[in-house]
């Protein structure tokens, strides 16, 4: 009794801890409405599975024959039995009916769904049914099919055996007798069987569209003319066989049912597998291309529709591989807003930079977004600095780690396009106290990705405050303390609150400290998916959030999607595997394998009080429509997000990558080039990552103009190759650009105009584009580049390629990829030194953007990228930056090359002194020659010191 109530008191506490964070958020109809379903649901499990095995237990048991002669086996059974038969006859039912109730209450949201379903307006092309059908009705109704024949079936079989326990059934040799009673009631529960046979048999044609086979997801030729009516009719045999028990209970005659049931077995072999397989091997296969054609098609359809990327507008682009003086004048926007710094390579140096402490940390890979700075939209990489417990050391401590060290400080921003003189980003927003170009906002981080399970935070008005702040202060204090006055999570006002969270998280100084007061919050679930999971818990949550400063305040945005396994015809994914790549690794998921999803919702979490925004995103969606009935009043209309909000809104990483893993085969809209599968895409290895790791090249954002668009705008983009071609392979060739629109605008509760518009340009067979691979195998087989970078990774430094971007500029794709040098000491991050441009089979190798391009387009570019040194106040790049001429190409018709000079003679000097100190040491160890082997180590040392400060590093 003890233990029970300690359990129940835990379960208590579980369940009344949640309904205060549910309360404090403002969702608390959103856990009730799940506790009414799953409590409604577990009472429909248990009681529709444990009255059907009490009453069938109890009937069998009632209607035995009293006098029955039984053999003495059967009298040892009964007299074991006997003693427990009272307990069974409860005890079976009421667990049979506990296991079932648990059953029945996870799939509550499938019974919501189908309470509440919206009907789309679509119909599918093979029965003509509402696609709401597949949606909402079918899961359900084939859940409840199941149920009902588990139910009936284990009420069978017991009694069955209480039958024969109890004489009902007496086996005498090769006789069987039945009687009447036990004959009634197991030919009724076996004629239900039967019938809910019949109807999941009629259901499971419906399946066929949406089941995937080896061509297309969806009824094929053989299931529309072999499989569907084949279902069809072994339905009507299991009903008709169903009605045969029903007669049996009346007049005793068992032959017909049985033999109907032997003959539905064998029906079932012959029209369910054997006549389709006929028809797919002696009709189909032989034409299979003719056949198949219009299922393919709808199969291209109906995928297009489910995953939103029908309008995606196709533009042919022949792309140039010359690179001509002149090329890129009309594409001087997009040139002068290439982002040259790398997101995930420079977070070590924006945390040697901005972390301060050391309690203090960045994600390994920051956000990009973009801001109005002086008027113009700057791209930009974003990071909040957040608190890291960890880092504490030796001030590691309950009251520490709970009350003082309780939230991070400021957002750290820097331009996509600059670095300073010595390579470092140049941060419009930075330092502690922030300060910069966001204005005046709350920079506490209360809540983000790296935030600590729970803190303790609030006091009494006038009480000192506990909580750290940032580690400088006025008036010769080193740290400045703060205390927290929103209203973030449950109270800590009473005892019992503090009881029960003490055993939440298992820590008796909740209850006994000191430091929690009348005014104490705990704020725990900090993480933005975590709080929008858990308010939201039918979405599927982008794994990507990103923070912004926005109306005065940090919050994190989130992409929320809306999906189903429940399309029909349309291709089923894994949703895991397609946002899996070198930025992303494989995310586990409720429902993993879908085909169909949306963009129907964008969540915000304030990083101050944790405060949950959700806005439907897209009120057009069926399954959000429906969500929105389950629960009323949890989300705004677009038309109530501001407009700075909306700025920072962009398409999602996620959702792009499902698309782009579509879009690599249903590219192809004709059902013959389809069926060839002779144009099938695929997204290149990031050639950055090891080719043993086969990881995926990720999307970027970027500010670029395509073809067809009047002005550049922020986008995300992608590319393919051909499917099966590697990065060494000579067809790594460039196929498609994927990239859309990803700038939501900046008007109160409106959507920009071309938000969302899909485009893809497609390159003409005969092309001859480089895919990024191929240009990262250029890159590195180029003899100044690698010679360059092979002397420099002798030294103590080592040599860190960057995103390699591609944008259509020039009349063709134009590569560009900054290069970072990184000291091998411990303290020390990469700083950006060199950019890498290509064009067709042409390669620049420079110190800065403009440079490059210059160098590539002979010197009359016509653009200018805006990614010049800018001089860092206080640094070693301070000082205006020395114009550089352009370099005027080689003549091509002598093979010879201008001799460098200034500045870069002296490199070229320096690189070729460290190629002959090199081939010395190499000479010197064949000889044995160590006085001379270390002489020339020591000439190697000095060429490479002159070599980077020549690079500035």
């Amino acid at each position: 009794m003890v233990g029970a109530l300690v359990v129940a008191f835990f379960l208590f506490t579980s369940l009344y801890t949640d309904y205060l964070w549910f309360s404090q958020l403002g969702y608390t109809s959103v856990l009730t409405t799940q506790w009414a379903a799953i409590a409604v649901m577990f009472v429909i499990g248990f009681v529709g599975m444990a009255l059907p095995v009490w009453l069938t237990i109890n009937l069998a048991y009632r209607l035995r024959p009293v006098y029955a002669k039984l053999n003495s086996q059967l009298d040892r059974y009964q007299e074991l039995v006997e003693p427990l038969r009272r307990l069974a006859m409860w005890a079976i039912p009421a667990v049979l009916g506990l296991f079932a109730g648990l059953s029945a209450s996870s799939r509550w949201e499938a019974t919501l769904l189908w309470l509440n379903r919206t009907v789309t307006g679509s119909t599918d092309p093979q029965f003509g049914l509402d696609l709401s059908f597949y949606l909402f009705e079918l899961p359900f109704y084939r859940g409840v099919v199941s149920f009902a024949s588990a139910v009936i079936l284990i009420a069978l079989l017991l009694t069955v055996a209480v039958s024969y326990l109890y004489g009902s059934i007496r086996v005498n040799g090769r006789e069987l007798r039945i009687s009447k009673s036990s004959r009634i009631q197991i030919a009724v529960l076996a004629g239900l069987y039967l019938l809910l046979q019949a109807v999941s048999i009629w259901l499971d044609q419906y399946t066929t569209l949406t089941q995937t086979g080896d061509l297309i997801t969806g009824a094929s030729y053989t299931d529309v003319n072999a499989t569907i009516w084949a279902r069809q009719i072994l339905a009507g045999i299991a009903l008709l066989i169903a009605l045969l028990f029903f007669v049996t209970a009346f007049i005793g005659r068992w032959r017909f049912p049985l033999v109907g049931t032997a003959l539905l077995l064998v029906a079932s072999v012959v029209l369910g597998s054997l006549y389709p397989w006929v028809v797919q091997r002696f009709t189909v296969d032989p034409n299979a291309r003719v056949l198949e054609a219009p299922y393919i098609q709808r199969n291209i359809d109906l995928t297009r529709d489910a995953f939103d990327v029908a309008e995606v507008e196709e533009v042919p682009y022949s792309a140039t591989t010359e690179a001509s003086p002149g090329a890129l004048r009309s594409d001087a926007e997009t040139t002068a807003s290439i982002r040259i710094i790398d997101p995930a390579l420079v977070s070590p140096a924006v945390a040697q930079l901005e972390r301060f402490k050391t309690y203090y940390g960045f994600n390994s890979e920051l956000d990009v977004d973009r801001y109005d700075i002086d008027g113009e939209s700057q791209d930009t990489v974003i990071a909040v600095r957040e608190l890291r417990q960890s880092g504490l050391g030796d001030g590691s401590s309950w009251y520490n780690n709970t009350v003082v060290y309780t939230h991070g400080y400021g957002v750290v921003a820097a331009y996509g396009n600059q670095r300073s003189a010595d390579g470092q980003p140049v941060f419009f927003e930075s330092g502690i106290p922030t300060s910069g170009e966001l204005g005046e906002y709350q920079p506490r981080i209360y809540f983000g990705e790296q935030s600590p399970a729970y803190s303790i935070v609030g006091a009494p008005e006038g009480a000192d405050p506990r909580e750290l702040d940032y580690p400088s202060g006025e008036d010769g204090e080193s740290e400045t303390y703060n205390t927290f006055s929103g209203d973030a999570g449950p109270k800590l006002d009473t005892v019992f609150n503090r009881l029960v969270y003490a055993l939440k998280f298992q820590s008796e100084q909740i209850f006994l400290s000191d430091a929690v007061n009348s005014e104490s919050q705990i704020l725990y679930d900090r993480n933005p998916v975590d709080r929008i999971q858990k308010v939201a818990p039918y979405l599927t949550l982008d794994s990507d959030p990103y923070p912004s400063v926005v109306d005065g305040k940090v919050v994190w945005i989130v992409d929320g999607y809306t999906t189903s396994d429940a399309y029909p015809y349309s291709r089923t994914v894994s949703l895991s595997n397609s946002i899996a790549d070198s930025d992303s690794e494989a995310q586990r998921y409720a429902i993993d394998d879908i085909n169909y999803i949306r963009n129907s919702v964008k969540a915000t979490v304030d990083a101050y009080d944790g405060t949950v925004t959700l806005y439907a995103w897209d009120d057009e969606d069926p399954v959000l429509q429906t969500w929105q009935k389950i629960f009323p009043s949890t989300l705004k209309p677009i038309s109530e997000m501001s407009g700075d909000l909306m700025s920072h809104v962009r398409y999602p990483t996620d959702l792009f990558k499902v698309q782009r893993s579509i879009l690599g085969q249903y590219h192809v809209t004709d059902a013959g080039r389809f069926y060839s599968r002779t144009d099938a895409w695929q997204t290149p290895a990031d050639p950055q990552e090891d080719a043993s790791t086969n990881s995926l090249q990720p999307p970027y954002y970027l500010t670029l103009q395509m073809p067809g668009q009047e002005t550049p705008s922020f986008s995300l983009y992608s590319t393919f190759i051909p499917r099966g071609a590697s990065s060494e392979d000579a067809s790594n060739v460039l196929k498609g650009y994927l990239a859309v629109d990803a700038d939501a605008g900046g008007e109160d509760g409106v959507k920009g105009e071309g938000y969302g518009a899909l485009r893809l340009l497609t390159m003409p067979d005969e092309s001859t584009v480089p895919g990024p691979g191929q240009m990262q195998n250029d890159f590195n087989s180029d003899q100044a580049v690698s010679s360059l970078i092979n002397i420099l990774r002798q030294g103590q430094t080592d040599v860190l390629n960057g995103n390699l971007l591609t944008l259509p500029v020039g009349g063709g794709l134009l590569y560009v990829q900054p290069v970072y040098v990184q000291s091998t000491g411990e303290t020390s991050y990469p700083v950006l030194q060199k950019v890498l441009v290509g064009f067709g089979d042409e390669i620049a190798f420079e110190d800065t953007l403009d440079q490059a391009l210059d160098s590539l387009f002979g010197g009359d570019s016509g653009a200018s990228a805006g990614d010049g040194d800018v001089p860092v106040e206080g640094g070693e790049g301070e000082g205006e930056e020395t114009p550089t001429e352009p370099t005027e190409p080689a003549d091509p018709g002598d093979g010879s090359e201008t001799p460098p000079t200034g500045a870069d003679g002296e490199l070229a000097a320096a690189l070729a002194e460290a190629q002959a100190a090199m081939e010395a040491k190499q000479a010197a160890l064949e000889d044995g020659d160590f006085a001379a082997f270390g002489e020339a180590d020591a000439r190697l040392s000095a060429a490479v010191e002159r070599a980077l400060e020549l690079l500035g590093g």
